[in-house]
Formats: structure tokens, C-alpha cells, sequence
């Protein structure tokens, strides 16, 4: 008998693919169906049903505009697998109580841990418990020193120089850029300094590992989302297919790059005496807190975790950020030429005193002065309620639970709360909720905050962001340099960005504009 050819062969093996896949599927929905009957046979007072969790894959390109139609229905919904139910808020009141009134009861969760691990591993996004205590403690301390403030602006004022003269060249050639690209680089650039103590220069584009770094950053960061909506990621991940196994190959990158640093700083810092060792950079100074406190274990493993979790916070968050933001300028014309009229007034530079000198203009841009530049903030954080940085966020129940409105939480549910979703909702914000108008937060010309359970861009509770001033430092400092010297207009006006769905909220396919040089007054 003829052995059988390599195409039958393949076609059974396509065959017994497709239908083991039309199988799972099958299970899959019977079991959702019947968990959504049982829901809807029980008398207790939970979420409305709003949806399966797969409609999730359906919209997920534009996920976070779906989430916003239904909380527009529902302050408080649920979407529901076979498993559990994914609840989702966007009622400033539920979000006090799992963020801080009960908190205890709200964890990250082995569902999301599972999910997060390859690529935050241990770091403080990702675990609970004793790691994100001791995590939380040594960052509180590291954020809070002056040294690390103003080694941080220092680099900021100069990566933001690096980034005019770029923007510079481009607006003498009239050539278009990609500024949410220029930021990204940038804010890596400034992320590696402060974290790592090294000159990435990803910006100048002459460094290929920090480049395939950055690459691997951001690909993982799409792939890991993705999994919140793909039922099928762990048999993908077992089986090492698909996205699963681009995501192994990224890690393998990021992981090589990271841990190279951390050995070089190790044996680095051996050869140093202890009055060499005063060092400003993030790992610097958790390796000499590792060293004091053994118990903590620092692996290179628990730095690298502690390490990249850090550079999202950092770089994502506030790239991210001023790439709405300057989108938003240009959108907004006036608004722009507002900030650029305080940011010369706070640094003496109105009049015919600006100066054309980067490097003069930079070292005027003081704490001082930033601490004048109440419309700049206000204008971030109107960005920032418009766009957040991280667009949703998800918690676990670990007990039962009954929330504010009444609405029970069973264990194991999911809980989330919806930045993006809330700063679009009339019921928090008035009726201009989706009108961009920095004017909001201020009262007579000073920036005036709101509740961190209404504003959740930076979380709130004993979650709360600990780099929030050193985000808005970094960003006005970005802020007012490039709008010193640059006016910014869209290459298409009419064009509407879109965001990227992923853990931060990425514009999609980037910020094309042009940059025009800023006369003398």
C-alpha cells in the first residue's frame, strides 16, 4: 500500500485541527449558556448581564469605546464566561469601596497574576501580599528623596533638549514626524537613565538593542492584553503558536537586555567604595538596599520584575500622555497657544526676552516655575481624564460581597473600574463631559484636584500611584520645552486618532504632524 502523500496528511491534521477548535468551542458556549440561565433563574441582586465575555473579542480593537457604550447603560455591569462573572464600574461610589473602603477584599488575583506573569513576573502591577508591600514601601522611599528629584529633572531637561533639537531639524526640512514615536524613544531614553544609569540614546536611533528592546516592550504589551479576552491563550502557550510563541521570543529579549544590565551594575558597583556607591539611578539604589537587607532577596530575577514594571509606569504612561495631549493642542489651537503664553510667563521668557538657546531656556525651567504652570496641569490632567493612561483595571473578590449600590459580588468575580470609561460618563462630569476644556479644574487660576475616585487615572487607596508627581514633572517639563520653541499642527485635520488596544493607551499608528519654529514675541 502507497504511503499516504504530505498534502493528505496535511489536510487531516488541518481537519482534526478545525474541528478539535469547533469542539472546544461548542463546550465552551454550552457551558456559557447554561451558567447565563442559572444567572438569570437566581433572585439575587447582581450586576445586570450586560454581555458574554467573549463580545470583548468581538469589539476588542475598539474595547475600550464598547466598555463606555455599556457603563453609559449601566454604571455597574457584568460580562459572563462559564466560569465566573467579570463585573465592571464605572460609579465613582463602588470604586471608593474596592479601591479603598474594602480593599482588602479587591486583590489582583491568581486570574489576573496568571495572566500578567511572563511579562511583569513579581513586579508590583502583578502580585499581592508581601512582595507588593515591600515593593510599595522601598519605591515610597525612592520617589520620596530629593536626590532622586532632582536627578530625575536633570534628565528630563536634557532628554526633552535632546528631543527639540530633533523636532528642530525636521521643522527646518518641513518634514512630518511621528512625535508620539520621537516621545516614546524619549521618555525610554530618560526611563533608562533614572532606572538604570545608563545613556540608551534610543532616540538617536544608535542603538540596535535598545531598539529591539523597545520593539519587544511594546509587542508584549499587546500580546499580554489580548490574553484577558482569548480563552484559548494557555493552550496556545502550551503548544507555543501564534502570539503565544512571539511572546515567548520578546520575553527572551527584553529578559537578555535587563539581565545583562543588572549584572554589569553588580560587578560594577563591587569595584566601587562605599563613597563611590551614593549612586541617584533606581537599580543603584535597590541593590544597596538589597545588600542592607538580605531578608528581601533580591534575585536578578526580582529586580528585573521590580525593573520593568517601572519603566511602564515611567515611559508608557507618560509617552502615552503627551502624545493625546499634543494631539488634543492641535486640535484645539487656542488651548496650545494659552500654554504657550503661561510656560513663557513662569520661566521670564515673554516678550523679547525668549532666548533661541535650548540649553538657556532648559535651566529655566525650575521647580519653581513649573509649580507656576497651573493651566499646563490642568490641561494634562484634562488629557489624562479624557485618555488615561491605563484604560481599565481589573481587581479580584476574593469573598463575597455586597457593593454600595447593593449589587452582590460573588468570589472569585472579577472587578474592574474604567478610567477611560468614567471620564466620559455626564453622570460624573456634566453634559461637556467629552468636550476637552482644561478650564474645568481651575478656580481662579489655580489647579484645583478632584476626588481620586472620580479622576482615576493614578488609582487610588492604598494602590495609588506613587510616581504621580514624578509623571506630571516629567510631562511639563516635556510640555513646556516643546512648546517654547515649536507650534504643532496636524498633517490631516480631519483625521480622528485611535488608540491601540493594550495594558496603556497607545495611539494607533502614531501622531503625524509638523512643527513649526516659534518666533520672538
Amino acid at each position: 500500500m502507497d504511503s499516504p502523500s504530505m498534502a493528505s496528511v496535511m489536510n487531516s491534521l488541518f481537519m482534526a485541527g478545525f474541528f478539535t477548535v469547533i469542539l472546544l468551542l461548542t463546550v465552551f458556549g454550552i457551558a456559557t449558556l447554561i451558567s447565563h440561565v442559572k444567572e438569570w433563574m437566581m433572585k439575587e441582586k447582581r450586576p445586570p448581564i450586560a454581555g458574554l465575555m467573549l463580545h470583548q473579542l468581538v469589539y476588542f480593537n475598539t474595547l475600550f469605546d464598547y466598555q463606555t457604550f455599556l457603563a453609559r447603560k449601566y454604571p455597574t455591569y457584568r460580562l459572563i464566561l462559564a466560569s465566573h462573572s467579570d463585573i465592571y464600574t464605572s460609579d465613582p461610589v463602588n470604586v471608593e469601596y474596592i479601591l479603598k473602603t474594602n480593599f482588602s477584599n479587591y486583590s489582583k488575583g491568581k486570574y489576573n497574576y496568571e495572566i500578567m506573569k511572563d511579562l511583569f513576573g513579581d513586579g508590583i502591577f502583578a502580585v499581592d501580599g508581601d512582595k507588593w508591600r515591600h515593593q510599595r514601601k522601598l519605591a515610597s522611599y525612592e520617589f520620596s528623596t530629593k536626590v532622586l528629584r532632582d536627578f530625575s529633572s536633570d534628565v528630563f531637561r536634557s532628554n526633552a533638549a535632546k528631543l527639540v533639537a530633533n523636532v528642530s531639524e525636521a521643522a527646518s526640512l518641513n518634514k512630518m514626524i511621528d512625535l508620539q514615536d520621537m516621545l516614546m524613544k524619549s521618555t525610554l531614553d530618560s526611563m533608562f537613565k533614572v532606572g538604570f544609569g545608563i545613556e540608551l540614546n534610543s532616540l538617536s536611533g544608535s542603538n540596535e538593542f535598545g531598539n529591539r528592546f523597545t520593539k519587544a516592550f511594546d509587542d508584549s504589551n499587546v500580546i499580554v492584553f489580548w490574553r484577558f479576552v482569548d480563552p484559548f491563550w494557555k493552550i496556545k502557550r502550551f503548544l507555543n503558536i501564534g502570539l503565544e510563541a512571539s511572546l515567548k521570543r520578546n520575553i527572551k529579549v527584553m529578559d537578555d537586555f535587563v539581565f545583562n544590565l543588572i549584572k554589569h551594575k553588580r560587578e560594577q558597583m563591587k569595584s566601587e567604595t562605599k563613597s563611590e556607591r551614593s549612586k541617584q539611578d533606581i537599580l543603584s539604589r535597590f541593590l544597596i538596599e538589597s545588600e542592607k537587607d538580605a531578608a528581601a532577596n533580591m534575585t536578578d530575577r526580582y529586580l528585573r520584575d521590580i525593573i520593568l514594571n517601572f519603566m511602564v509606569a515611567g515611559k508608557d504612561t507618560s509617552a502615552n500622555t503627551l502624545t493625546w495631549f499634543f494631539y488634543m493642542l492641535c486640535k484645539n489651537p487656542f488651548i496650545q497657544e494659552k500654554i504657550v503664553q503661561e510656560v513663557r510667563e513662569s520661566t521670564n521668557t515673554a516678550g523679547n526676552d525668549i532666548s533661541n538657546s535650548i540649553d538657556e531656556f532648559t535651566e529655566r525651567i525650575t521647580e519653581e516655575a513649573l509649580d507656576k504652570m497651573q493651566y499646563l496641569h490642568a490641561a494634562l490632567t484634562e488629557t489624562l481624564r479624557l485618555y488615561p493612561a491605563v484604560p481599565v483595571d481589573g481587581k479580584n473578590s476574593d469573598e463575597e460581597d455586597i457593593l454600595p449600590d447593593g449589587l452582590k459580588v460573588r468570589k472569585g468575580d472579577g472587578m474592574n473600574y474604567m478610567p477611560y470609561a468614567m471620564g466620559r460618563m455626564t453622570y460624573i462630569w456634566g453634559d461637556d463631559a467629552e468636550d476637552f476644556r482644561p478650564e474645568r479644574w481651575l478656580q481662579n487660576g489655580v489647579f484645583r484636584p478632584e476626588s481620586p475616585f472620580k479622576f482615576t487615572a493614578f488609582q487610588a487607596g492604598p494602590r495609588i500611584c506613587l510616581g504621580k508627581e514624578f509623571a506630571y514633572r516629567q510631562m511639563k517639563i516635556f510640555a513646556a520645552i516643546l512648546l517654547n520653541f515649536f507650534k504643532f499642527k496636524l498633517r490631516d485635520e480631519k483625521k480622528e486618532a485611535k488608540y491601540r488596544t493594550m495594558f496603556t493607551l497607545h495611539m494607533d499608528q502614531g501622531l503625524h504632524l509638523f512643527a513649526f519654529h516659534r518666533l520672538k514675541n
